[in-house]
């Protein structure tokens, strides 16, 4: 799962990229850098105590960090084609030193119309260019064309495209785009000391959802402190910290993954898995033999494994079911495949 920060020039977004990650900026990577978060999970080491497993691996989110854009416009498709393979973006936008985050937010999402607008133009052009040759995949191309054109005309009169707007034939020509219009994303906004207090945090929140409020400055200078520490000079400027799982959690849920663990005495681990996905994507995603010989999982709740010990009191208790490849897997599911 990959996170894609953006922003304009000093935004804050590395700071945040610093932050969640633990790397320092490399001022080389002018193309930006990559790195993973690791997600805090403490029904992990309850998970370890049951099961006396000898490691545990927790999920990760893997952030990418772009240069800044520019508030011109100049530049910024080709800034952006860096984002194009992320599945969701974390828009980094400033409240300080006079920022006007509602500004900043119209003007992104035109840099995104106006990116997708040139993606489309140009496949356009190499079509009607096609077209004009007869060949067996003619009519294939002018179907294609056809389904286009309004997506076309309609970023040209700056108005976003929305994919549940889309007809099925758009959204299947469009998917290898990878159109900026269709990726999920959160706002992370950047607040200062003079706007990190709760009521005026509640207030941003209230611009655009889903959206976060982190103190970026406060909290990478007070990574190194204890906790007690962090809030007794939280509360001495009246500011009100952030919690960096909370943001990784908000990341998660806005690129909308779910999180289910494996067990046993070698490893529990949490693995992420876009939601609506089924039994047979999760064997995939750990391995792809799971996939190919799968036969059913076994399916019981962390909850339930957590209130009674141990899998014999599931299964005397009738709450280790077996489910089928197409079953849906629910956030918190721990899952066993049984396959050949």
């Amino acid at each position: 799962m990959r996170i894609g920060l953006v922003g304009y020039q000093g935004c804050g977004k590395t700071t945040l990229f610093t932050w969640l990650t633990g790397v320092e900026p490399d001022l080389r990577a002018r193309e930006g850098q990559r790195a993973m978060a690791m997600l805090d999970d403490p029904l992990l080491e309850q998970l370890q105590r049951i099961y006396r497993a000898r490691k545990v691996t927790r999920a990760s989110l893997e952030l990418v960090d772009t240069p800044g854009l520019n508030r011109s416009h100049e530049g910024n498709a080709a800034r952006l084609a860096a984002l194009r393979e992320v599945d969701c973006l974390a828009v980094v936008v400033p409240v300080f030193a006079g920022a006007d985050p509602q500004q900043d937010l119209q003007s992104f999402q035109e840099d995104l119309l106006l990116t997708d607008l040139e993606i489309l133009t140009r496949r356009i052009q190499r079509l009607e260019e096609s077209v004009k040759r007869p060949k067996p995949s003619r009519e294939q191309e002018l179907e294609e064309l056809a389904a286009l054109r309004p997506l076309q005309q309609q970023l040209e009169q700056g108005e976003p495209l929305r994919p549940e707007e889309m007809t099925p034939l758009q959204q299947r020509v469009t998917r290898p785009f990878r159109l900026f219009a269709e990726k999920p994303r959160l706002v992370v906004f950047n607040v200062g000391e003079d706007e990190a207090s709760a009521q005026a945090q509640q207030d941003l929140q209230s611009l655009v959802a889903p959206s976060v409020v982190v103190p970026l400055g406060f909290e990478l200078e007070t990574a190194s402190l204890a906790e007690e520490q962090r809030q007794e000079l939280a509360q001495e400027f009246d500011i009100q910290p952030a919690d960096r799982n909370r943001v990784l959690q908000a990341m998660l849920e806005a690129s909308g993954q779910i999180v289910f663990y494996t067990c046993g005495p070698k490893e529990v681990r949490a693995w992420l898995l876009p939601r609506g996905g089924t039994a047979l994507d999760a064997a995939a995603g750990i391995h792809t033999d799971l996939a190919r010989g799968f036969i059913r999982a076994e399916v019981f709740r962390v909850e339930d494994l957590l209130r009674l010990g141990s899998e014999r009191e599931l299964k005397a208790q009738g709450l280790l079911r077996h489910e089928h490849k197409n079953y849906v897997v629910q956030p918190g599911d721990v899952l066993l495949i049984r396959h050949n």
